[in-house]
């Protein structure tokens, strides 16, 4: 064996340490080639319930500031106050050249953004965790469809949680096949999801031309009108001032059984004030702030850890200018028509909206107690608040 000398061994030595200590930050904080930015709890060989919570993002949302929704503030907002939580965040569907345009019209590439985020649940679940999904958009579309996936396939064990079942496990939700077997096998015979949190859920087709045809569908199929056995709580923000109709929301139907918590509140402003798409103007931040209280309320009153006084840290302000939905891409939108409210009786129209100015055009159905039946026709228009 040949001699070393002291000062190689040293050297050996602080080159390995160095190793491990990339390694260690690498798990540490983890982002994907794709912009997927992932904070998991430290590992311990025997550790308590954690919470997971799983954000994803809408078309072209980022962390960029410019680009910066609810969600990604939502996300930076946990990772720096709360460390010890389990974060994932998938961004949007991403513009970088002219060729991207399609792929943001016609919303390919959701599917790679439910099964990352499917994936990394899959490493990191242990029996008595649990999981908080969160989207805006499209976002909203792959978590509720996340939540379709794991409600009906399940989620994969840690062990098997291989890209290739990875992808299997997609195709038989997708599928009309029975995934017993595969469940059986792969899956944990139980997964819980506390909390399903969306923010404007639209179909991941994309907006239209104004003269495109309806049947540029998508290869994403949306399953998840109701809430699936696994989901306990279902809450969802919509905008009552959006008119695109290529933005027309995906509600909750009411859930037959009654043992789910749906609750649907109607928020003043459009599309892009629900979802905190401010393009870089923070002056409507006050108004997208107030959905976004709302939801991380509907968190925190389940157990998910926050900050002691967090709501200071979102100052939020009805009366704030709206965004609007004939800014950016919204001038392409020619088709459009008030949405309506009150379709079922898990909706209601948040306090703030309500004390703002009124609009005589939308139309607005009774609230539940004031003599409206499921299926009833609607008798009467409520004036609700113009944004």
């Amino acid at each position: 064996m040949p001699y070393r000398f002291k000062g190689e061994a040293v050297f050996s030595y602080g080159c390995a340490m160095i190793g491990m200590l990339h390694r260690l930050i690498g798990r540490l904080r983890q982002e994907d080639a794709d912009g997927s930015v992932v904070t998991p709890s430290i590992r311990r060989r025997a550790r308590g319930p954690v919470d997971h919570m799983v954000l994803l993002d809408g078309t072209l949302g980022s962390l960029n500031p410019i680009r910066r929704t609810s969600i990604g503030l939502l996300y930076l907002y946990l990772r720096r106050n709360v460390p010890r939580a389990s974060l994932y965040y998938g961004k949007g569907l991403k513009y970088r050249e002219w060729r991207d345009v399609k792929d943001i019209w016609l919303g390919w590439g959701v599917e790679m953004q439910i099964m990352r985020a499917y994936g990394w649940l899959a490493m990191r679940y242990r029996p008595g965790d649990r999981i908080f999904l969160l989207g805006y958009s499209r976002g909203a579309f792959a978590a509720r469809s996340l939540a379709g996936l794991i409600d009906r396939v399940g989620l994969l064990r840690a062990p098997e949680a291989t890209e290739r079942n990875v992808l299997q496990a997609w195709r038989h939700y997708e599928s009309e096949a029975s995934p017993q077997l595969f469940r059986q096998n792969y899956c944990h015979a139980e997964t819980r999801i506390e909390m399903v949190g969306v923010f404007d859920t639209v179909a991941a087709l994309g907006p239209r031309f104004p003269f495109r045809s309806a049947r540029s569908a998508l290869r994403v199929r949306f399953h998840d009108h109701t809430l699936g056995r696994s989901v306990r709580h279902g809450f969802q923000a919509l905008a009552l001032h959006e008119t695109r109709k290529v933005l027309s929301p995906l509600i909750w139907d009411q859930n037959a059984t009654g043992a789910h918590r749906i609750e649907q509140v109607w928020f003043r402003g459009c599309h892009a004030d629900i979802g905190g798409q401010l393009a870089g103007d923070e002056s409507s931040r006050p108004l997208a702030n107030i959905p976004l209280v709302w939801m991380m309320g509907r968190a925190e009153s389940l157990g998910f850890e926050l900050p002691f006084n967090w709501r200071a840290d979102f100052p939020c302000d009805a009366a704030a200018p709206s965004v609007g939905s004939w800014s950016g891409w919204g001038k392409t939108s020619l088709l459009r028509a008030p949405r309506v409210a009150h379709r079922c009786l898990s909706e209601r129209i948040h306090e703030t909206a309500l004390a703002a100015r009124r609009e005589w055009w939308l139309k607005i159905r009774p609230e539940p107690g004031e003599g409206l039946q499921p299926g009833a026709a609607i008798t009467r228009q409520v004036a609700v608040p113009r944004a």
